[in-house]
């Protein structure tokens, strides 16, 4: 057990979203809240809006920043009675703080853009260092599900790490009451062309299918059994992973996802299918690694 959920706040729109999103997961893990805020001071001499950036003033932008997130705590613990809520305000990059944090929590969470992020991106950069770099489960929150959302999607495709997610999105469904949806997709390997000029060697394609169906299969059976309330569907699509997972369920609650998958290149943090998802997803995206902080490959 780690120390909570930790959630990154600066104020925005997004983030106030986490807040909320992340409040209800506390309450329903039993752990305490904690909103986690940080500031950087401008370099070039600590100039600040053209004059010097004392330590007075560094002190008022802290205390300013506490004020504020406190407010936000407040917020959030009425709207949970007998919720724990603590506020962390610090100096340092907005991503490096939440990182770090991730090292002691159950998760942390963070809104998918924060203030100053350019609207044209879904998933700013504090967003993708946490969710690639975090040392627990990380959850991006663009927006709030649905309020009658009660699927969790998880992509699966026999990785440690998906299976990792698998076992998160069956935990989480359980407190929650929600359902599993596990999706498996699944294309016919590429072959080397240099390799062999003649073309690919034949492949029987409904015997791979049916080992395909049998490897999903067994991922599923062990957390069938250890949460055995846990209604779960699964759906095997011959096809492209990341469109696969987005169309799986038309009003999902939360998409779960490895933070890399089989085949993919080790020194890639955040894998391709990740990214994919992470980008296009409209509703929040678990994204769970290795468990080991600064993870580089």
């Amino acid at each position: 057990m780690g120390t909570g959920v930790i959630v990154g706040y600066d104020g925005s729109e997004h983030a106030s979203i986490a807040v909320d999103w992340a409040a209800v997961e506390a309450v329903s893990r039993g752990v305490m809240l904690t909103l986690a805020a940080a500031t950087t001071v401008p370099l070039e001499g600590m100039r600040f809006g053209g004059s010097v950036l004392t330590p007075d003033a560094i002190d008022d932008l802290l205390q300013r920043l506490q004020a504020a997130t406190q407010a936000r705590a407040d917020e959030a613990r009425a709207a949970h009675p007998g919720l724990d809520v603590g506020v962390k305000v610090g100096l340092g990059s907005p991503a490096s703080v939440l990182v770090e944090a991730s090292a002691n929590a159950d998760m942390v969470v963070v809104g998918s853009r924060g203030m100053g992020g350019f609207r044209g991106l879904l998933v700013g950069s504090v967003g993708v260092q946490v969710a690639s770099n975090a040392a627990c489960p990380a959850v991006v929150v663009r927006k709030a599900p649905s309020p009658t959302a009660s699927t969790v999607v998880v992509g699966v495709d026999g990785s440690e790490l998906s299976l990792a997610a698998l076992d998160f999105a069956f935990d989480i469904a359980d407190r929650r009451g929600w359902r599993v949806l596990a999706v498996h997709a699944w294309e016919i390997p590429a072959y080397d062309v240099l390799a062999a000029p003649s073309g690919p060697p034949p492949i029987d394609v409904e015997e791979l299918a049916a080992s395909e169906e049998r490897a999903f299969a067994e991922s599923l059976a062990g957390l069938r059994e250890r949460h055995p309330g846990v209604v779960v569907e699964q759906e095997v699509v011959k096809g492209q992973s990341v469109r696969a997972i987005l169309d799986a369920c038309d009003d999902p609650a939360l998409i779960v996802m490895g933070t890399r998958g089989r085949g993919e290149f080790l020194g890639a943090v955040l894998g391709s299918v990740s990214q994919g998802v992470l980008h296009r997803a409209k509703v929040p995206v678990a994204v769970i690694g290795s468990g080991e902080e600064g993870d580089e490959g």
